[in-house]
């Protein structure tokens, strides 16, 4: 029996991937096949890449905020975070610990990008730790790849962007979801950062003397302002979430070369180019998904999916249970991106028809996106840390157990009381 074009088409993106190429031009060289083979014109995957790329406003987001995250940590803007956590946070037991996860609290407000948070803040708070051997190194790099899975899920956010572009969602309220379970995740590593610190009596850092902190406090201003710009901005009715990015790259590039003088002409054309190839990557896995996402529509499979689940009348509390499962086992096979572009889409249709709130399903979706960072054997998290840090990947595993433990905690607190994500969103006027 001849195998379906469809069959065929993902043979030919497993196979492709396989050999390494790109999964963005995997996705594209699969659906041009499919489309081949089905007798269709080839020329509609470059149609629908085109209209898709260059007809969504809200993708101009993705590169902007990228922008903004590598510009904050080029130019000094963490460094006077940090030291402003450090008088927070930093005289309680396994300080450091708790100023990581305070900084990726506050770095959350600006970024959007985990990857960007874990280097930025990590680079300098994992010397930091591990001075003096106060903190093994394998732990500091385990409560910076833990704590930098915060920066997506509190505004701004990168996935959320592309999770309303593929949903239809709007992102002013995907954003106000996040809150609360953002600031749930850092409440949770904080309680597992004391229990180990206890446990393995981990250092108290000396109080910084109060005559100190009102020059620290001043340092910090106008980093700390950036998020209040934005959040005020996009959610007082100035400007687009598009626009806040827009905003937020300027105010960084503001901030780092007149306020804090800490960027070079050299500087920011690394920066410039650094943001350009990431995203370059980010690009292309978005074009390859909407190529592919084309076929799919074709042969109905979001259709087929949602008829398969009402067969088996699941409620929505049971469905959102086997959404976490599949993407949490997901998390651990592939890139987060690509589950949103190419998975997420499939489950979206049947999550409406049973009832569940596209805000509160796109905020456990990227939730869980944010977990798979962590987890073996292919956490991108993990691999940024253990480069950074030169230890073995198990090492880094071990001492983020416990984080990712909390972690899951949390989604299933938000994902079985949907008013932690809805409620401030119907604050502001959410309807749904």
């Amino acid at each position: 029996m001849m195998p379906s074009a469809f069959t065929l088409c993902i043979i030919v993106l497993v196979a492709l991937a396989t050999l390494g190429l790109p999964i963005g031009l995997s996705m594209i060289g699969a659906s041009i096949f499919y489309l081949l083979f089905a007798g269709l014109d080839p020329g509609t995957a470059a149609e629908q890449l085109l209209n898709g790329l260059y007809g969504s406003y809200v993708l101009l987001a993705v590169p902007l905020f990228i922008l903004a995250a590598d510009l904050m940590n080029t130019g000094s803007l963490t460094d006077r975070l940090l030291n402003f956590c450090l008088v927070l946070v930093g005289r309680f037991r396994g300080g450091l610990g708790h100023v990581c996860i305070v900084a990726n609290i506050i770095f959350a407000g600006m970024s959007g990008s985990a990857i960007a948070d874990a280097v930025g803040i990590g680079r300098i708070i994992i010397p930091m730790m591990t001075r003096d051997g106060r903190y093994p190194i394998a732990y500091a790099g385990a409560i910076s790849a833990s704590a930098a899975i915060i920066g997506p899920i509190i505004p701004p956010s990168i996935p959320m962007v592309v999770y309303a572009l593929v949903s239809d969602t709007s992102i002013g309220y995907l954003f106000l979801g996040g809150v609360v379970p953002g600031l749930l995740l850092g409440v949770a590593f904080m309680v597992m950062n004391t229990l180990i610190a206890r446990r393995r009596n981990y250092p108290v850092e000396p109080p910084v003397p109060l005559r100190q902190v009102p020059r620290v406090a001043l340092g910090a201003f106008p980093a700390l302002m950036l998020p209040v710009v934005l959040l005020f901005g996009i959610y007082g009715g100035v400007m687009t979430p598009t626009e806040g990015a827009a905003a937020a790259a300027a105010y960084a590039l503001l901030a780092a070369t007149l306020i804090y003088r800490a960027m070079s002409f050299k500087q920011l054309y690394g920066v410039l180019l650094s943001s350009a190839k990431s995203t370059t990557s980010v690009g292309m896995l978005i074009g390859g998904a909407l190529v592919f996402n084309y076929v799919v529509t074709i042969e109905n499979i979001p259709l087929a999916v949602q008829h398969f689940i009402t067969g088996f009348h699941l409620s929505g509390f049971t469905y959102l249970l086997l959404v976490n499962a599949i993407l949490l086992i997901l998390g651990c096979l592939l890139e987060g991106t690509t589950i949103l572009l190419v998975i997420v889409p499939v489950m979206i249709p049947t999550a409406k028809a049973l009832g569940l709130d596209p805000v509160h399903f796109g905020v456990v979706v990227v939730v869980n996106i944010m977990i798979g960072l962590l987890t073996p054997p292919f956490g991108l998290l993990l691999f940024v840390i253990a480069n950074m840090t030169k230890q073995p990947l198990r090492a880094i595993v071990r001492e983020a157990a416990p984080f990712i433990f909390a972690a899951i905690l949390v989604l299933a607190i938000i994902s079985f009381v949907p008013e932690t994500v809805l409620w401030l969103p119907r604050l502001i006027g959410y309807k749904g």
